[in-house]
């Protein structure tokens, strides 16, 4: 694994174990009264996160810890287990608001980036990769950190919201049925998701078991929430619905989050899209959430931004993906 660098006196470095998962949720809890992410996850969302992704805690997360042993800094390094193109390799982590300002966020982004370039030899040297930090709107020390270590501003994204009041009735599609998302239909759901990303920017084909580690194997996945558009009795569209515990209990109400929309590019432009959101709202809000959100790429191919925004909903955040590019490493 990479050597943490140099850090501050005082301050010890570590691999990180399954078993910090606790202090790393305390110390997002901390971050967040001036990162404002809108997340609040627990313990048991952070290992979760850590499971999804195939992160090994000791390879993959190195510990900054302050003289008295609490967590003063974090950071994982990670990637999905299918690619297109281009193989990406996630940069994450966070500084306590306490230590911040002393250069552990610096030895922390140059592991993340040597640990990045491991990862990269050890698991698709064949490919180009890039090195990918995703940077809140409210970071803007840690955009200038990015930058000066070579990283350049690849995408913008923004996260929105819409109250679930003054749901409009929409027409039916012609042809097309709404129905929940049952078990048996996960594999054609599956499908139709990659079906429905292929030209997206940095999407992967997801793989039967990645699939369920990140979205309907999730404990935060809503099936009852989530909503199918079917049509001669196949998916031709989908929303995938997800409802955070951790972030109920800190905000006092509960929020559904889209987590995947999608449309076959075949059936495009019937307002498929626009019904199946809806109806996934409605289902939410008789089920006592009384907010939606959603995360877009401000560049999404299909124009999802606008159709979003005639649909209600409001940008309330925004974040831009860093990245530096690295060759194929090619042996001799």
């Amino acid at each position: 694994m990479a050597d943490l660098l140099a850090l501050p006196e005082g301050l010890t470095g570590r691999p990180l174990t399954a078993d910090d998962v606790a202090a790393v949720a305390a110390l997002l809890a901390a971050a967040e009264q001036v990162d404002d992410t809108g997340e609040y996850p627990d313990a048991d969302d952070v290992a979760d996160e850590w499971t999804g992704w195939g992160v090994d805690p000791a390879r993959d997360g190195v510990a900054v810890l302050d003289a008295g042993g609490t967590l003063a800094g974090y950071a994982i390094v990670f990637a999905s287990a299918t690619f297109r193109d281009v193989f990406r390799i996630n940069l994450d982590g966070r500084v306590h608001p306490d230590h911040r300002g002393h250069g552990i966020g610096a030895a922390l982004l140059d592991w993340e980036l040597a640990r990045g370039a491991e990862v990269h030899a050890e698991r698709h040297p064949e490919a180009p990769a890039r090195l990918v930090a995703r940077v809140l709107g409210t970071q803007p020390q840690l955009e200038r950190l990015v930058e000066r270590r070579g990283l350049a501003a690849e995408r913008w994204y923004r996260v929105m919201e819409r109250q679930l009041t003054d749901l409009p009735a929409l027409d039916p599609v012609p042809g097309v049925e709404l129905v929940p998302f049952t078990s048996d239909r996960d594999e054609e759901v599956r499908h139709a998701h990659n079906a429905s990303f292929t030209a997206h920017h940095g999407s992967s084909e997801r793989d039967a078991a990645s699939w369920q580690a990140l979205f309907t194997g999730q404990r935060s996945f809503r099936p009852d929430l989530s909503v199918l558009a079917v049509a001669d009795g196949a998916v031709l569209g989908y929303v995938l619905a997800y409802v955070y515990e951790s972030d109920t209990r800190a905000r006092g109400y509960r929020e559904v989050v889209l987590g995947q929309i999608g449309v076959l590019p075949v059936a495009r432009g019937r307002g498929i899209a626009a019904a199946t959101i809806f109806e996934a709202l409605r289902k939410a809000a008789a089920d006592g959430c009384r907010t939606s959100a959603l995360d877009v790429d401000s560049d999404n191919v299909t124009g999802a931004l606008r159709l979003y925004e005639r649909l209600g909903f409001g940008a309330v955040r925004t974040s831009v993906a860093w990245s530096v590019a690295r060759s194929p490493m090619t042996s001799r």
